[in-house]
């Protein structure tokens, strides 16, 4: 458990960072500090680690005041991830996840095996341990970082705007990497990010902070959506907060239809219909029009998930048809939008 009682910081230069934080972040969840620039929340995560010491009030991690601590020994327990990473240049990908239980006192050989059984931990095939960081991608990149955060097993993570360097489509990956991670692992995690969607997407609850330094809120997503305290909250969150809610909502009652078909590769003639196109193993691949034109599909969802994703699939699809999948992603059947929006009228009723 992370704590802090009414830490305010301020800076040589008369800024206050941070104004009285009372907040607890519950052990094993992941608290996520949103807000716009200079509203304290990289501040606030980096007087955990004692990157930054609070100029009063106290933070604790496990109920022990982190001022007691000496930093060096303090930062060994905590993990810290940051933008693109900050791995080692002149190290190796295995290395650098090593780094960290070299410096706790383990064998290279103990050491270098831990960094190999993680990088397998972060979707990384072995072979890349071999590389160095600027044969990576960014999305790699960030990916060796976690790992290296992970290393010697610490209880807190710090994650400072980790997933903010790379494009929408890495980002998405990373951030369901994270909650696969963390769903695994069990970690009491601290995330900062500017962008209200990854919060409501990672985070358990969310600490949504104003300029200068202040709490404006802290609540569980769903609860920020349909409850904003105030008005900054309101704004901040952003007008089509109504929308976002339902992705706290499960897509039960939205029964799913068969739809004609077409394998992959296979000749076409035009119809009437949209046909969809499937592997051998019957995962969407895309669209065959009427006129027979092959057409991008739209988003998929997963049975079961949220019907926010029902919904997204069916109005991003070209033939007006949601396409659901099984865990496997093979295709169950499809929706339409209509069908989604007369469920989510049925519950407000």
């Amino acid at each position: 458990m992370i704590e802090f009682r009414d830490v305010t910081k301020r800076f040589d230069d008369g800024t206050t960072a941070v104004n009285g934080l009372d907040l607890v972040v519950e052990a094993g969840t992941i608290t996520v500090f949103v807000g716009p620039s200079g509203c304290g929340k990289t501040t606030s995560l980096r007087m955990v680690n004692r990157m930054i010491d609070p100029t009063s009030g106290t933070v604790l991690v496990d109920g022990r005041d982190v001022s007691g601590v000496d930093p060096p020994t303090l930062r060994r327990g905590i993990g810290y991830v940051i933008q693109q990473a900050g791995l080692f240049p002149h190290r190796t990908v295995l290395d650098n996840v090593a780094t960290v239980p070299l410096l706790t006192g383990w064998t290279r050989r103990k050491a270098r095996q831990r960094a190999a059984e993680l990088l397998e931990l972060v979707g990384l095939p072995a072979e890349l341990g071999r590389r160095y960081p600027v044969q990576l991608s960014g999305g790699q990149q960030q990916r060796v970082g976690v790992a290296r955060a992970l290393a010697a097993d610490p209880p807190v993570l710090l994650m400072d705007e980790p997933f903010s360097a790379v494009d929408p489509v890495v980002r998405e990956g990373l951030q369901d990497e994270l909650l696969r991670l963390q769903a695994e692992l069990d970690k009491t995690i601290v995330f900062v990010t500017h962008d209200i969607d990854e919060a409501i997407k990672v985070g358990e609850k969310v600490a949504v902070m104003r300029t200068g330094g202040f709490l404006a809120q802290y609540a569980p997503p769903a609860e920020l959506l349909t409850r904003p305290a105030d008005d900054f909250v309101a704004a901040f969150v952003g007008k089509d907060r109504g929308y976002r809610s339902l992705s706290f909502v499960d897509s039960s009652g939205v029964e799913v239809a068969e739809v004609p078909t077409v394998a992959e590769g296979a000749p076409v003639e035009s119809s009437s219909d949209w046909r969809l196109v499937v592997d051998a193993e019957k995962r969407p691949q895309g669209w065959i029009a009427p006129d027979a034109s092959v057409v991008p599909g739209g988003s998929l969802y997963e049975v079961g998930a949220s019907i926010r994703g029902a919904l997204d699939a069916a109005l991003s699809s070209p033939s007006g048809l949601g396409v659901a999948v099984d865990g496997e992603g093979r295709l169950a059947g499809v929706v339409t939008a209509r069908q989604v929006l007369d469920v989510i009228e049925s519950r407000r009723g």
